[in-house]
């Protein structure tokens, strides 16, 4: 029996972390440098999950504008997409809606997860209550830091639920990672959670009170 297999492309501005966030799952190491992105990166993902084996194609694409024609080619045939933004920089959050549009207008109707990096800094630009343009497209969004592994494998399991149809899917494995570069407090990752929880179920802005 064949293993499915589905492309996924990573897309947001540069030095959010898309690469970073890629690498370590591939190897289990946090990327120090910043190292941009030229053009795109291909790397094949293994995930084992309670309704059997699943690999990722991964598309990991420069944020740099200069690349927005090689990036155009890589959008086809795409299944799934993580859309990328820094919750310290409000500009790379700004610019998701123009990512989007660039992916969906060559691959209209695919399942998207916006994922918020870098949640272990407390002076940030962007709170979890002012994200709402998820809301407005029905997409699952998600905060993880890869300096503290946190939440760092919930974009691929929403991912696999959403693509199986199957909201108790499960990882069977952990992705192998090294240890923290930082320790997150409870409170503060508790924090987090119920942040996401109450901006994943608020009310759509043109219904707001």
């Amino acid at each position: 029996m064949s293993i499915p297999q589905f492309k996924l492309i990573v897309v947001g501005d540069g030095c959010t972390g898309k690469t970073t966030f890629i690498s370590r799952h591939q190897s289990g190491e946090f990327q120090r440098k910043y190292i941009p992105t030229i053009g795109v990166d291909v790397r094949l993902l293994p995930f084992y999950t309670s309704v059997g084996e699943v690999h990722f194609e991964v598309h990991d694409t420069a944020g740099q504008e200069k690349f927005g024609g090689l990036r155009d080619a890589h959008y086809i045939n795409s299944n799934a997409c993580f859309l990328f933004f820094d919750v310290t920089s409000r500009a790379t959050y700004n610019n998701v809606e123009s990512w989007y549009s660039d992916v969906d207008h060559i691959c209209p109707d695919i399942p998207y997860i916006l994922i918020g990096n870098k949640c272990d800094v407390q002076n940030r630009e962007v709170r979890t209550q002012a994200v709402n343009w998820h809301r407005k497209k029905g997409i699952k969004y998600v905060e993880m830091s890869a300096k503290s592994n946190y939440n760092y494998e919930v974009p691929f399991l929403l991912l696999c639920r959403i693509l199986a149809r199957d909201e108790s899917l499960n990882f069977t494995q952990a992705p192998a990672l090294v240890p923290a570069e930082i320790n997150m407090s409870e409170q503060q990752m508790n924090q987090i959670h119920n942040d996401m929880m109450k901006a994943n179920m608020a009310a759509l802005p043109d219904q707001d009170e």
